[in-house]
């Protein structure tokens, strides 16, 4: 921060400086979401004025009653009382099984179904039981950018892993990047969300038939993260039985793991329920070495009765009823998932717009030839500043944001912005704050940032 603008922020410079100091982090641009979270939270109890919020990936949209009522209906039918079957109701399993064949055009059992605590303990209980598969594979392989807390976990667990950014390796490039991983023994898994958070790039079915074959050819599990299931709004994923289908690498192997969070689509993240959904090669896949650490040495057997009962004993009994009734009412065609959820592809537009006419550009602009999709995510970059810089510096002017450098990018100058909590409202208050930040921000030689 300059000197002299000092006294000509939207937001006051000394409380930034003060709330930024006593929260004692080495480097703001390195710290966590919840971290960046918990300092906006602290600046705007402080000052009562409202940042433009892009730091979290929080849905912003009102859960469908769909879900609501059938949850609500199942408390009062007692089931609170009720431990739920560690592998889930028969109902969400077979609702699950009838999704993925709609949605994606891929055949898959109810028994292979599996509801957890949000995909995020659907993600931990995957890699615990995938590093203990084969005792000469211990190594995830992460195709980045992605979201951070993956890799915490691993950290957790005390497991190893490698990761390359993705972007400079579109395409048919892509298949020397993985051999010359998978080549080594070392990988017993992948990693990769699609649409990607923080870049919102998406594969296309070249590559996605590219992973699938080296999956085959090398006997390696794809974990494929489908957070933001049918949110490219470029193609209509809405439409159950009907192409086109959410693209997806089982449509090109057996070794898959698909992880389908309620979060975003179905805006149902407080219940915490998610959808881990195993091949049903890979979940009768028998394996002595997990003998050593279960009682079946059946894959998906050590999955639910090894690894995800010791982390929770099941998922809650009421969210199953409702996601169940989500996922029914989808698949019967009477309720468009993908329809309310469309909103954020506009916000997205609409901020870019924003962003651009000030200086900022996007870092991931290309899905290969064409541009990326508007959507729960863009990327942002400021001539002159890390991304690690950006974010502070912008904490001055009300509008929050993390760092690319923490998601595995290797585009330091960047930032990932969510637009699910931005308001159409604030729309007129990213313009000024953006204006007055450019204003302070002048680049010689670009019109748009003249003084």
């Amino acid at each position: 921060m300059k000197a002299q603008f000092r006294n000509d922020t939207p937001i006051d410079f000394d409380v930034v400086q003060s709330v930024i100091q006593k929260m004692n982090l080495p480097c703001i641009g390195k710290a966590s979401i919840r971290e960046i979270k918990r300092i906006i939270d602290l600046i705007e109890k402080e000052t009562g004025q409202k940042f433009i919020r892009m730091e979290m990936g929080i849905p912003g949209l009102p859960p469908p009653g769909i879900g609501t009522e059938a949850e609500i209906k199942a408390l009062r039918k007692g089931v609170a009382s009720i431990y739920p079957d560690i592998d889930g109701t028969s109902e969400l399993k077979t609702e699950i099984s009838r999704f993925v064949k709609n949605f994606l055009d891929v055949d898959v059992d109810a028994e292979s179904c599996i509801p957890t605590v949000g995909s995020m303990q659907g993600s931990f209980a995957a890699f615990l039981t995938l590093a203990r598969l084969d005792e000469q594979r211990d190594t995830t392989l992460f195709i980045d950018p992605g979201f951070p807390v993956h890799k915490q976990q691993h950290k957790v667990l005390g497991q190893k892993f490698e990761s390359f950014d993705v972007y400079d390796y579109r395409g048919e490039k892509l298949r020397d990047k993985l051999e010359s991983y998978f080549s080594t023994g070392k990988i017993h898994s992948v990693l990769y969300s699609n649409p990607n958070n923080p870049s919102w790039i998406c594969f296309t079915e070249e590559e996605l038939q590219i992973i699938g074959e080296l999956a085959n050819k090398y006997n390696v599990v794809i974990c494929e993260d489908l957070a933001y299931f049918g949110m490219d709004f470029r193609n209509d994923y809405s439409k159950p039985g009907v192409p086109p289908y959410q693209p997806s690498v089982a449509k090109y192997t057996d070794n898959y793991i698909l992880f389908i969070s309620s979060s975003k689509v179905f805006s149902y993240a407080g219940q915490r329920i998610g959808m881990m959904v195993i091949s049903n090669k890979l979940f009768a896949q028998r394996s002595a070495n997990l003998l050593k650490y279960y009682s079946s040495d059946v894959f998906g057997r050590a999955m639910i009765f090894g690894t995800v009962y010791a982390l929770s004993s099941g998922t809650a009994h009421s969210a199953q009823y409702a996601l169940a009734a989500m996922l029914k009412a989808a698949n019967d065609g009477t309720y468009n998932f993908l329809k309310d959820v469309k909103i954020y592809a506009e916000k997205a537009n609409i901020m870019k717009e924003v962003f651009l006419k000030n200086g900022f550009h996007i870092v991931y602009d290309k899905d290969i030839d064409r541009p990326v999709a508007d959507g729960f995510y863009f990327t942002i970059a400021y001539p002159g500043f890390t991304g690690e810089q950006l974010i502070e510096e912008l904490f001055y002017y009300g509008v929050s944001a993390i760092a690319l450098s923490i998601t595995g990018s290797t585009r330091t100058e960047g930032l990932r912005a969510c637009v699910s909590l931005v308001h159409p409202s604030q729309f007129p208050d990213l313009s000024v704050r953006l204006n007055k930040f450019s204003e302070h921000h002048a680049v010689s030689g670009n019109p748009c940032l003249t003084v």
